[in-house]
């Protein structure tokens, strides 16, 4: 991580009280490169100093909602024209899933066809870059997770899907935030819809952003068994890709 890069994210840094903290930006270049190429903790290169202060770091700013605060504070800056949404399934590793019982807090891991996997609702812009996103077990519905991304829907003039996000109700939240979808109708839809062909061409752009997480081992398979931990990760990866 370079200064400058540094210099981006580091007025959302909680302030340390007593002891100084180690060196950030080297700190948060070792967390980076773990993520980055899927390592363990513990074989983290010794430049980046001790894998434990790397592994603290991390879980601490984790559970302080740190990596998230920052995602959104830099997501946020710009007002997007379109908007596209999709969702991706993350497959769980056997280390994120042990000890999975009910009863204990979420940890959005589901069955599904595939296995054990957690699924990321995201939301980018024209040009790809994420700005919302949210996680759920597997086996949740792209409707359900869209709920929940509906009403933090930036103004854009339009959004683009595909038919899976074909839905009166969706549909109609939209143009109410002033929003004009742009999703082809599901095959079985009785009443016919219209939208821009050409413009949902540029839907490619919220698969390759996907692609572009997924290069990142600790994303593409969850080792976390914490969902705020993993959910950090990926914000890791999108600041570093995208806003920084």
């Amino acid at each position: 991580m370079s200064e400058k890069q540094l210099a981006r994210i580091s007025p959302y840094f909680p302030k340390s009280h007593g002891v100084p903290q180690v060196d950030d930006r080297r700190v948060i270049s070792g967390i980076i490169h773990v993520l980055k190429s899927g390592l363990q903790w513990r074989d983290a290169p010794g430049e980046y100093g001790p894998h434990k202060t790397l592994y603290n770091r991390f879980i601490r700013w984790s559970e302080m909602g740190v990596f998230d605060k920052i995602f959104k504070a830099l997501s946020s800056q710009d007002t997007p024209e379109q908007l596209q949404i999709d969702a991706g399934h993350l497959k769980a590793h056997r280390t994120a899933s042990s000890l999975l019982k009910k009863g204990l807090l979420p940890r959005d891991i589901g069955r599904t066809k595939g296995g054990l996997n957690s699924k990321l609702h995201a939301v980018c812009d024209g040009q790809g870059r994420p700005l919302l996103m949210r996680l759920t077990a597997g086996q949740v519905s792209d409707y359900k997770g869209t709920r929940r991304l509906l009403e933090a829907l930036a103004a854009a003039k339009h959004l683009l899907a595909d038919r899976g996000y074909d839905a009166d109700w969706f549909r109609d939240g939209l143009r109410a935030r002033g929003i004009t979808p742009c999703i082809p109708p599901r095959k079985n839809r009785k009443r016919p819809v219209i939208y821009d062909k050409t413009l949902y061409k540029q839907r490619h752009k919220v698969e390759n952003m996907f692609g572009r997480l997924k290069d990142w081992r600790r994303i593409s398979t969850r080792y976390d068994r914490c969902s705020h931990t993993f959910f950090s990760a990926i914000c890791i990866a999108a600041i570093v890709i995208w806003w920084i």
